[in-house]
């Protein structure tokens, strides 16, 4: 556990303190395009955050190479050909993520390419072996439908992470509870059962938390810097990856064995290797609902279904009321009720019961969050760790927005004691205007142009 958590660390670390240069390099590269109809930002704010997450990828993989408790999943044979596999197919995805981010890239030439980075990492040995059927076993999986299974599964996560990517700080976090769960199977089979070959799906889940965990600082509302599909087609990918690892190298005559040669019990232990299959599918089950729905709305509007608007799941949680952060928060409750239900089919009497607690406290929290009055905050000892937006108010009283303009104390602000038609109607719609006061230079400037016309 420990070789693990170190390499979780250093792929966090390393991927954030290079998303500042990341970002910095994506202003410099005019990687930051105009605010689109769709957008839920106010300005333009940069991309190439998977810059950033590709150098974390490859310093977990480096550290991890100079362990000698995983030396086993660097070197030759059945098990070795993953790393390099993972390589290649994350740099072609990344390539293609990094033009599109920059340029743009036609959604069909897109495709195609994430299908040639599927298709490489096949052809080096990441493809479907066995599919364990619950109450008939496993059963062993052709060549060609291997083939067709792996690529399948690769080009829905890295789309799906991709669609799912549509607020601040909402695809990164969403992809790290998927990955808890990765690695939650992984590591109980590799070390509860003794099978080496789920160490491969063990590493390559740790690294994907820590890469999101590092990167997570950076992308939370309001976000400096976006992961851009550089970064959405490479969690994807990881996360792809992940499953088709723990499943393609998994011997279903190894579990039996451990199971007396029951095939049923055998197939009951195997359900955490059938169920990382779905899991993804599972954690994403709502954003890709509402990627069917979006597509049968605009087909049905006559529209193309590449067609952007401003129908999706987050934009609906924001049009009733839910703040950027709210609507984030909701759907991480739901990926991990998703998550946690699904690692629950394979615990025993005393690990069920923490997850069914979890899954409670995830309900509750969906419950409070949906309540419109809820406003979260922080706790008082925790407020100077996190940003201003999170702290509790400190009750002193807000003067109203008039009181402020005519404040006889500022001269300038003086001359508009008398306000236009429009003005009335603008501090009608401001309130109190609790965040003018800290913009007053900005404010008296529009204020006394139109007071002067």
């Amino acid at each position: 556990m420990r070789e693990f958590l170190l390499t979780l660390c250093v792929a966090a670390a390393v991927t954030y303190l290079l998303t500042g240069p990341a970002r910095k390099f994506a202003i410099m590269a005019g990687a930051m395009p105009q605010i689109r109809e769709r957008d839920v930002h106010k300005e333009p704010t940069p991309r190439l955050g998977g810059i950033a997450m590709f150098g974390g990828l490859c310093a977990g993989l480096l550290v991890a190479a100079n362990l000698s408790t995983m030396t086993s999943i660097f070197q030759g044979g059945d098990g070795g050909s993953d790393v390099p596999a993972l390589l290649s197919g994350a740099a072609i995805m990344w390539i293609i993520g990094v033009l599109d981010d920059k340029w743009g890239v036609d959604a069909l030439v897109k495709l195609g390419g994430q299908m040639v980075a599927a298709g490489v990492m096949v052809y080096q040995g990441v493809t479907v072996l066995y599919l364990p059927v619950p109450g008939y076993g496993a059963v062993s999986v052709g060549p060609t439908w291997g083939t067709f299974i792996a690529v399948a599964l690769v080009v829905i996560s890295v789309n799906a992470v991709n669609f799912i990517d549509g607020l601040d700080g909402l695809a990164a976090g969403m992809v790290c509870i998927a990955a808890l769960a990765f690695f939650a199977y992984s590591y109980r089979l590799s070390y509860t059962y003794g099978i080496p070959d789920a160490l491969p799906a063990t590493l390559f889940s740790a690294i994907l938390v820590g890469i999101c965990l590092g990167f997570l600082p950076h992308n939370l509302h309001p976000a400096r810097i976006f992961m851009g599909d550089s970064g959405a087609l490479l969690l994807g990918l990881l996360l792809s990856v992940s499953m088709i690892s723990l499943t393609g190298r998994i011997d279903p005559s190894v579990i039996t064995a451990l199971n007396n040669g029951s095939q049923t019990q055998a197939t009951h232990a195997m359900v955490p290797i059938y169920i990382p299959l779905l899991l993804p599918l599972t954690v994403i089950a709502i954003p890709l609902a509402d990627l069917v729905l979006a597509v049968v709305r605009r087909t049905w509007a006559g529209k193309s279904p590449f067609a952007a608007d401003k129908g999706h799941l987050h934009h609906r949680l924001l049009e009733i009321g839910h703040s950027h952060s709210r609507a984030v928060m909701i759907m991480y409750f739901w990926a991990a009720l998703f998550a946690f239900a699904t690692v629950a089919f394979s615990l025993n009497h005393t690990a069920l019961l923490v997850v069914e607690i979890a899954m409670s406290a995830c309900v509750v929290g969906i419950v409070v969050l949906l309540m419109p009055r809820f406003k979260p905050h922080a706790p008082r000892i925790a407020e100077r760790f996190v940003p201003p937006r999170y702290r509790q108010p400190d009750g002193a009283p807000v003067e109203p927005v008039r009181e402020v303009l005519t404040e006889p104390s500022v001269p300038e602000l003086a001359v508009t004691a008398t306000f236009s038609q429009a003005d009335e109607e603008l501090l009608r719609k401001i309130g109190t205007g609790a965040h003018a006061s800290g913009r007053q230079s900005g404010a008296s400037g529009r204020i006394v142009r139109n007071s002067s016309g």
